[in-house]
């Protein structure tokens, strides 16, 4: 089965949830830390920025990434919070040219992200009829959200985020709950899961609850995920090849860049097949 979805109150263009690299300051490779493994080749501190970031703020070897050994910078999204941070937040002014600037605004961007991964979550769940008793409380929590993010330097730095994150995934657990609901039948719950390496293949899980499932390497392919709740699972080299996803929902598009897949994979219409597919 697979849900009809309704337009949502604001859509993730209006709310401005699709990354726009050009109108950052680059903020993904200098605000955030990673260590040399499998999916970068360098280990590099927070606010340390990437040696491959120029001048411009964009990425010397973006058309490489993966051939380079930096597989991990082709999954990240942050769900526009770059751009948000760099011109609302900062005004357009970039941390070269105030590099007094540059710890707070690196401080600002995962907060920033936080927020914009949430708005995703509650425009989508907008979208879903069987979700419409909570659509009110949903459109709160999303008009409040995004007056989060509008707030000043100071203020990012000092929201209560996790008790915020607690308030929306109350209501994204209800809408997830009322979603499924739908499925026929007995819904599997693997709920943070250990599903490394599963054989899953040709599985039935309509409905099923994958909420922070470990997914990875997992064989998936030609599995049902119709109505799946699949928020916060991670699914690095999972085989999605010809697997059903559509109707799923809170799937993300890094979700997507980190799975392998082909082109029978069925994708929910919010979400581009990535390129290494």
């Amino acid at each position: 089965m697979s849900q009809k979805r309704e337009h949502p109150a604001a859509d993730v263009a209006d709310l401005g949830l699709r990354s726009d690299c050009g109108s950052c300051f680059g903020l993904c490779c200098v605000a955030l830390p990673f260590a040399a493994s499998a999916d970068f080749a360098i280990t590099k501190d927070g606010g340390q920025p990437c040696t491959n970031l120029q001048a411009d703020f964009r990425c010397g070897i973006h058309t490489q990434l993966r051939q380079r050994g930096f597989s991990g910078c082709t999954v990240f999204d942050c769900f526009g919070a770059g751009q948000k941070v760099s011109q609302v937040t900062f005004s357009g002014q970039d941390w070269r040219q105030a590099p007094g600037t540059a710890r707070q605004m690196f401080d600002v961007f995962p907060v920033m992200r936080q927020l914009h991964e949430l708005l995703w979550y509650l425009a989508e769940a907008l979208t879903l009829p069987p979700a419409r008793p909570v659509h009110d409380d949903l459109r709160r929590a999303l008009e409040k959200t995004e007056h989060l993010t509008g707030g000043s330097a100071q203020e990012l730095t000092e929201l209560d985020m996790a008790a915020h994150r607690s308030d929306v995934n109350a209501l994204l657990l209800r809408t997830s709950e009322l979603v499924r609901a739908k499925v026929a039948g007995r819904k599997k719950d693997r709920r943070g899961a250990d599903l490394i390496g599963a054989n899953l293949r040709a599985a039935n899980l309509q409905g099923a609850n994958l909420r922070g499932a470990y997914l990875i390497a997992a064989d998936l392919k030609d599995a049902d995920l119709r109505a799946a709740d699949l928020i916060g699972a991670d699914l690095r080299d999972a085989d999605l090849s010809g697997a059903d996803l559509t109707g799923s929902i809170f799937l993300t598009q890094s979700q997507l860049n980190a799975a392998k897949g082909d082109a029978a994979t069925k994708l929910p219409p919010a979400l581009d097949r990535p390129t290494h597919w």
